[in-house]
């Protein structure tokens, strides 16, 4: 039986998902690094190779296919799936460590895996990021230039497969101006960031402070 974890350290665990192609990593790590405090991204264990530019523990914990299943076997993982041939992967400790270290945190993942960890995290707050049409979306896939025609149409229809589930998500992005979704995602995050049970958690002292009495 899975169990669930509650939210009682007033941390969130964001869950956001998308196609391959609508912008959703650019999103990410542009919030991540000028625009949110206080905010980590879940580092997912991969078989997958490294692309270019990616390196081991900062993009993938990249493993090998024995290793993963090992830890599968364990029961190290809070929601793993095989994607285009590879197996991804999020530690459930990892997860646990960053949120009671006082981390909000963000997890990407398809929606396979996103309704794998709301049976754990059933407090998690998920995000869809949608692009704004399907000639937009494979327009950006050709210009990665990391794929050929075969792989750019598979990827096409899994796109398709993977929108159709935005209506499982608590907030929904159009990313069509760069600048404008990225500051949507960015007022998401810090609208919960916000909110009653985090600002007590994070100003215990200023509030016990404001609260002593004078008289």
């Amino acid at each position: 039986m899975t169990e669930t974890i509650a939210d009682d350290s007033g941390t969130t665990l964001f869950i956001i998902s998308a196609p391959s192609g609508t912008g959703k990593t650019s999103l990410l790590r542009d919030v991540l690094e000028s625009s949110v405090d206080g905010l980590a991204l879940s580092i997912s264990h991969t078989t997958r190779s490294p692309r270019p530019g990616e390196v081991d523990g900062r993009d993938y914990h990249f493993v090998d296919e024995d290793r993963f299943r090992e830890m599968i076997d364990a029961g190290a993982f809070l929601e793993h799936a095989r994607v285009f041939d590879n197996f991804y992967g999020t530690s459930q400790a990892g997860i646990e460590a960053q949120l009671e270290a006082g981390q909000d945190v963000i997890l990407e993942i398809d929606w396979q895996g996103a309704a794998q960890v709301r049976k754990v995290f059933p407090e998690s707050v998920g995000i869809f990021i949608l692009p704004p049409s399907r000639a937009a979306l494979e327009e950006r896939l050709r210009d990665r230039g990391q794929d050929d025609d075969a792989i750019i149409a598979r990827r096409m229809q899994e796109a398709i497969s993977e929108m159709s589930h935005y209506g499982e998500y608590d907030y929904l992005i159009i990313n069509d101006v760069f600048a404008a979704a990225r500051d949507e995602l960015a007022s998401i995050i810090r609208c919960r960031q916000l909110r009653l049970q985090a600002q007590q958690q994070r100003h215990v002292a200023l509030l016990k402070d404001l609260l002593v009495s004078t008289g």
